[in-house]
């Protein structure tokens, strides 16, 4: 009987233990997102139609200075001071893990396109809110929250925080390249492919809202759009030889023959002369302050001699966390009224980033791990596995609004999938620190 009162005494005091840790994991984890959330909703009261704060046109210029100013600032200022040459090199595997989650995304979308016949209009949207995660904003707030963590698994809370600091930073600028390189491509694809632009003159159709308009009148994107030169998909079928014809007069493509003119495709529809959105040239910039000491010397520290541009740049980067919620707030309202959303695709989005990503995520950072691609160090492992778990990049609505196709859609994905994301980081980071420990 006393082994038995033994026990369930253990037993009890586990668990007791086990809910405390939990409970303070929640909480550590849920902060983040409820703040994300709370200035959605300011960004919805801003935008609606008796206060117009933040109207069509404020939300066009807003969004502008969030692309060109607010986001390099962040990424450049954050990379800069955090990347050096030694911690680069046992990082490198991180460029191979997020990759892999805009390709697995990507095909999962795919799969959910097909099942729910999403809209042509909407594919690019889905594609972009499953392949590209917050590598960014939610990392920089939660890794350091859980570092300062009185029962944090990773060690002393100071080196844990400068490491997760890092490990946040190359993640924001890595997933930054990823999605104006690959997710903006795909989706601006996706939009070019809805619009029947019928030329009369001057006039130009839109065929989705059957009303003439001027193309991206509110935003000048013009360094953002495909250039006129582009081949469109047409242009492509042609150069296709049909293996066969039928009865028909139709021509019968292979596999790879489609496969191929889908690559083509994508390729064409990258511009290189404009691929370096400003995001990616602060992503160029701040490796090259971080990597090379004199420069680094001459930038940052408390005795450089130009501190203060260095300063000056991290202040204005932190205006792109809150201005980037403040739009999708903004556009929630328009999303309230027609989201043209249905309940089917947004569970499949919500199933596909909250439950296959991450159970994918574990078995391929363990993998990497037990191959020797990735060290031992539990932080950068819960790092890899933190950015399976992620909710939608915000920079999917700077896409759809920079060309003016889905705002409404994306802002009601947004809305459930970061509500969603508060409950569900919770559960993943406290499986991923069972893992890693």
């Amino acid at each position: 009987m006393s082994l038995i009162r033994v026990l369930e005494k253990f037993i009890l005091s586990s668990v007791k233990k086990l809910a405390m840790g939990f409970l303070d994991l929640f909480i550590v984890a849920l902060m983040p997102v409820l703040k994300i959330l709370l200035i959605t909703a300011v960004g919805l009261l801003l935008g609606t139609e008796r206060i117009d704060i933040l109207g069509a046109n404020a939300r066009s210029y807003l969004n502008r200075l969030v692309f060109f100013v607010f986001s390099p600032s962040i990424i450049f200022s954050n990379l800069s001071d955090t990347i050096t040459l030694d911690s680069l090199a046992t990082l490198w595997f991180m460029l191979v893990n997020i990759l892999l989650t805009f390709l697995i995304g990507t095909a999962l979308a795919w799969i959910l396109i097909k099942i729910t016949r999403t809209p042509q209009h909407l594919r690019g949207l889905v594609i972009g809110c499953c392949s590209a995660g917050n590598l960014g904003n939610l990392p920089l707030i939660i890794i350091p929250a859980v570092c300062g963590e009185e029962n944090s698994p990773f060690g002393d809370s100071s080196v844990c925080s400068t490491d997760g600091e890092a490990y946040a930073a190359l993640s924001m600028a890595v997933g930054s390249i990823y999605i104006w390189t690959f997710t903006y491509p795909i989706m601006r694809i996706s939009a070019s492919k809805t619009e029947e632009i019928v030329i009369d003159g001057s006039s130009i159709r839109d065929n989705n809202s059957r009303e003439t308009s001027h193309l991206y009148s509110e935003i000048d994107t013009e360094a953002l759009l495909p250039s006129k030169g582009c081949p469109s998909s047409e242009e492509y079928m042609d150069q296709v030889e049909p293996q066969s014809t039928g009865s028909e007069g139709k021509a019968k493509v292979t596999l790879l023959q489609k496969t191929t003119l889908q690559l083509k495709m994508l390729i064409g529809h990258i511009d290189l002369k404009k691929l370096f959105a400003p995001s990616t040239i602060a992503v160029i910039i701040g490796f090259l302050v971080g990597l090379v000491s004199p420069i680094r010397k001459v930038l940052i520290g408390d005795d450089a001699p130009l501190r203060v541009i260095y300063s000056s740049v991290s202040l204005i980067g932190e205006a792109a966390i809150p201005c980037m919620t403040l739009i999708i707030g903004a556009n929630l309202f328009r999303g309230l009224k027609s989201s043209g959303v249905g309940p089917l695709l947004i569970l499949g989005i919500i199933a596909i980033r909250y439950i296959i990503l991450p159970s994918l995520g574990i078995v391929i950072v363990k993998a990497a791990h037990r191959f020797g691609m990735v060290e031992s160090d539990s932080l950068f492992q819960f790092t890899l596995m933190l950015q399976y778990a992620l909710p939608p990049a915000m920079n999917v609505g700077t896409i759809s609004q920079l060309l003016e196709t889905g705002q409404s859609e994306c802002s009601v994905i947004m809305l459930w999938t970061y509500a969603v994301a508060a409950f569900s980081l919770t559960l993943w980071s406290t499986i991923f620190m069972l893992v890693v420990a």
